[in-house]
């Protein structure tokens, strides 16, 4: 399922507010035209509400996933649910031909109404199958000292201190949850979970080694990597695949996964030194990037709504003018919106992707799309969609005074004095580039 439009009549400080989340007849993709997004861009300054509109999609993805309804009506199947206020919002998805639109009273599917109905009956669950409306949200806080614990402990040390977790009753449970939040608190099990094929591949990785050191190998050396390649070829490292997909962006700040190391569930080394450095001593920015690519690496994105509130948190304008591009190969069947202040995240999207929330005449917010192109000077996506002239007071001081020294070039008659004003509009002009 993919959202393809919202009304909000009213949430939080959003009134009247009506986005279409497909691509318009005109695209210049034909295959797109009229179909739902494939990412999407929100913009706008501080009290926007860019992050509400995150948390109104997430609530009202959460009540259609808690929807039971049967020939009289619907409601929902979730206490949590029922006890929240009803939002004042209309919410479409779609999914080849099926449309659902949620209404605060009424539930349309395929044009079918069914009302809110409290009464019994024989109700079904709107969706079979829990992998049929997946929704993932990394919140803006994500980084954080809990979240980096487990990727700081010894993979044998974590399968010690957490031996339940190993029960296949425990990781369904898991498997079940179709909206999972990310944020500065997620729990041990949830990372655990993400990394169990890691985690097993050091417990089988130790057994074997010592299983062979114990048979008297470690005297035969050509036999001992024969024996430990033909293990290799049977039990694959995890970490291969991951590496693959995180290095092309870890190699920007001239890092890379180890692949030998066993100290660390997700070992990181510097790629000029071979030092292994854990992950608690890693920038903020690094650290960032490893909890929100593992979970879209790992996690089923078929179909899946991936919401990012700034995905450019701590991180330098290379690696956000690339880090869309690695979302979307890591889950390249999921629609993705995010919430920035970035131009260079903003620049990896078509104009019809973006929009840009802004305060109008009566300061309520409003809303429209963008107008440069993907892959547009991050200068020119500030000044045509953030609305920001990015020259700043001092850069317009020198402006004027070139200017003002064009002026006196073509007025003064005395040659030292007009060569004085070329050489400093010249000097200014090479300096700011003018």
């Amino acid at each position: 399922m993919k959202l393809s439009k919202l009304y909000i009549e009213q949430f939080r400080h959003l009134e009247n507010l009506d986005f279409d989340f497909t691509y318009p007849s005109d695209f210049h993709d034909e295959t797109k035209r009229g179909k739902p997004l494939e990412k999407i861009c929100f913009i706008g300054q501080s009290a926007t509400g860019k992050t509400s509109l995150l948390e109104l999609i997430r609530e009202q993805v959460f009540r259609l996933q808690n929807i039971i309804y049967c020939e009289k009506g619907f409601k929902y199947s979730s206490d949590n649910v029922g006890i929240i206020k009803e939002l004042q919002s209309i919410i479409t998805f779609s999914k080849d031909k099926l449309i659902i639109t949620l209404k605060p009273e009424e539930l349309i599917i395929d044009k079918k109404i069914y009302i809110k109905y409290n009464g019994s009956g024989s109700f079904r669950t709107l969706f079979l199958n829990m992998n049929d409306f997946i929704l993932y949200y990394l919140k803006a806080n994500l980084i954080s000292e809990n979240n980096i614990k487990l990727f700081n402990q010894n993979p044998l040390n974590i399968i010690e201190k957490y031996p339940n977790f190993f029960r296949d009753q425990i990781k369904r449970i898991f498997k079940n949850i179709n909206t999972i939040d990310f944020d500065d608190d997620v729990e041990a099990y949830q990372w655990m979970y993400l990394f169990e094929t890691i985690l097993l591949y050091r417990k089988k990785f130790s057994q074997k080694m010592s299983e062979m050191l114990h048979s008297g190998l470690i005297s035969d050396i050509v036999r001992l990597q024969q024996e430990f390649d033909v293990w290799q070829i049977e039990n694959p490292n995890p970490l291969n695949d991951f590496s693959e997909k995180f290095n092309p962006i870890l190699e920007k700040i001239n890092l890379e996964i180890d692949l030998v190391n066993t100290e660390y569930p997700i070992p990181v080394k510097n790629k000029k030194t071979n030092e292994i450095i854990p992950i608690q001593n890693t920038s903020t920015g690094t650290k960032g990037l490893l909890l929100s690519i593992l979970p879209i690496y790992k996690l089923n994105t078929q179909d899946a709504i991936i919401l990012i509130d700034e995905p450019e948190r701590s991180l330098y304008p290379d690696i956000q003018m690339d880090i869309m591009e690695t979302y979307q190969k890591l889950a390249p069947n999921a629609q993705f919106m995010v919430a920035t202040h970035s131009p260079f995240i903003a620049a990896s999207f078509e104009p019809e992707e973006r929009f840009i929330l802004y305060f109008n005449e009566q300061g309520k917010v409003a809303v429209r799309r963008g107008s440069s192109p993907i892959g547009d000077d991050p200068n020119d996506i500030l000044y045509n969609d953030f609305g920001i002239d990015y020259i700043n007071k001092y850069g317009k001081e020198k402006y004027n005074e070139y200017l003002d020294l064009k002026q006196k070039v073509m007025f003064e008659k005395n040659e030292k004095i007009k060569s004085e004003y070329l050489n400093k509009l010249e000097k200014i002009g090479d300096t700011y580039n003018f």
